[in-house]
């Protein structure tokens, strides 16, 4: 390290190139990814038997029009993605908040939420499954549903 008076602006002038690193040395540095397997058959059965609680979890909850929809080949966000209702804020909060507490005591999956403190829509981000909380006038609002039905069945609900 440079000392002395004018050292910072000697320090700033560093360019780009002194700070590359090689393949090697990042190689290194980096530890390696584990295998996972491509054929994505155990995935299913994995996100299938999660969307399975998760639909069960909902059901225990009094959760209301609860939809289930399949996002493989469609997304590489999740497999699944469900939507239901909660009848007041305090509702769609509780029913996030036991679905994190079950899928964390069953699978060990700690949830990535949103929204949970506002009650409006909680969005929870199992990995595999993605589940979204509404109260009801936030559900109608946005209709997330809509968004994922095929083309043809957009087209023909749309108002001519």
């Amino acid at each position: 390290m440079l000392k002395g008076p004018g050292a910072g602006a000697l320090e700033r002038r560093a360019t780009s190139e002194d700070n590359v690193l090689s393949h090697d040395a990042i190689a290194a540095a980096v530890p390696a990814a584990p295998a996972v397997p491509m054929t994505g058959s155990v995935d299913h059965v994995q996100s299938d038997a999660l969307l399975a609680r998760i639909l069960e979890s909902l059901d225990d909850d009094k959760a209301e029009d609860v939809v289930a929809i399949d996002l493989r080949g469609r997304s590489d966000v999740a497999d699944h993605m469900v939507i239901c209702s909660g009848r007041s804020s305090r509702q769609v909060g509780a029913i996030a908040e036991k679905l994190m507490d079950r899928l964390k005591q069953e699978f060990g999956i700690l949830s990535k939420v949103e929204g949970k403190d506002q009650g409006d829509w909680v969005l929870i981000d199992t990995g595999d499954v993605i589940v979204h909380v509404f109260r009801p006038e936030v559900r109608e609002f946005y209709q997330l549903e809509k968004m994922w039905q095929p083309s043809g069945l957009r087209q023909a609900a749309a108002p001519v």
